[in-house]
């Protein structure tokens, strides 16, 4: 019997002509990441962020039930998000948060389900 459920779903998310300001440094784009993992009720384990020069921000965030990741390109008012969840979680309202945070005019999200057993 095939299985079509898979082990969990792959949120990709492109957050376009974004307030530059608070993706430019860690502190900012960190606050509204770890607001996002709260508020969707995902369970933090872990984090790691990086601040580039001049400006600009890649971090992961560890959660029990995958992880979130970021990445910011502030001269171009671009953030790529991916969430990924095999647990309980919405990520649908973390989503909506950080659209709302980062301010973004334009928002396009491709879902996928990872590991779908049965299929090649």
């Amino acid at each position: 019997m095939e299985d079509d459920t898979g082990f969990g779903t792959h949120y990709l998310v492109d957050l376009k002509g974004c307030d530059p300001e608070p993706i430019k440094h860690v502190e900012s784009t960190q606050a509204i990441l770890l607001r996002a993992v709260e508020e969707c009720g995902a369970t933090l384990v872990n984090q790691c962020f990086h601040q580039y020069e001049p400006f600009g921000v890649s971090g992961v965030v560890l959660i029990a039930e995958s992880h979130f990741s970021v990445h910011t390109w502030p001269e171009h008012r671009f953030v790529g998000v991916d969430i990924f969840t095999c647990g309980e979680m919405d990520a649908e309202v973390a989503i909506d948060l950080m659209r709302n945070a980062f301010q973004a005019q334009e928002i396009q999200v491709k879902t996928l389900v990872r590991g779908l057993l049965g299929r090649e």
